[in-house]
């Protein structure tokens, strides 16, 4: 398994790999998904409760709570198959590959923990991490394929 994200990290502490396959005729653009996996449109209601929730306590273990999810995904940098966002925290690093490569949609995250804050922050972030990020996965490719048979 390659991914831009693992290159990144030289010691992680954590690294999660969701895939899920694409449908035939879906977009190869990995830029394109990676908007479209954050647009807020993307997340399940029950999702866009917790990202509020996360909003108001982040400031209890230092983190940032000002940046847009525009900002936090942007692409960083890209190869051939695959963009990077990547955000510093004073709780945490974080570095997602965002891959459509060979009909499937891989999102690689890498988590570098900064102290007790990192710590204490991805406790629960972790235990939701996987799910949430297959759900909006999920999500997103549903509202492509309906978008795809509208078109048509």
């Amino acid at each position: 398994m390659r991914s831009l994200a693992i290159d990144a990290c030289a010691d992680p502490d954590v690294i999660d790999v969701q895939a899920l396959r694409l449908p035939p005729g879906m977009p190869d653009d990995p830029t394109w998904w990676m908007a479209e996996i954050f647009s807020f449109g993307s997340a399940p209601g029950p999702v866009r409760a917790l990202m509020a929730l996360r909003q108001t306590l982040a400031p209890i273990v230092g983190a940032s709570n000002t940046r847009s999810s525009r900002e936090v995904f942007a692409v960083e940098s890209a190869d051939d198959r695959e963009v990077l966002a990547y955000e510093h925290d004073r709780h945490l690093d974080f570095w997602l590959g965002v891959a459509a490569d060979d009909g499937l949609l891989q999102l690689t995250t890498v988590v570098k923990l900064h102290g007790w804050r990192g710590r204490v922050y991805w406790a629960p972030v972790g235990a939701l991490h996987g799910p949430i990020t297959r759900s909006m996965m999920r999500r997103t490719i549903q509202r492509t394929a309906a978008r795809q048979v509208l078109g048509s």
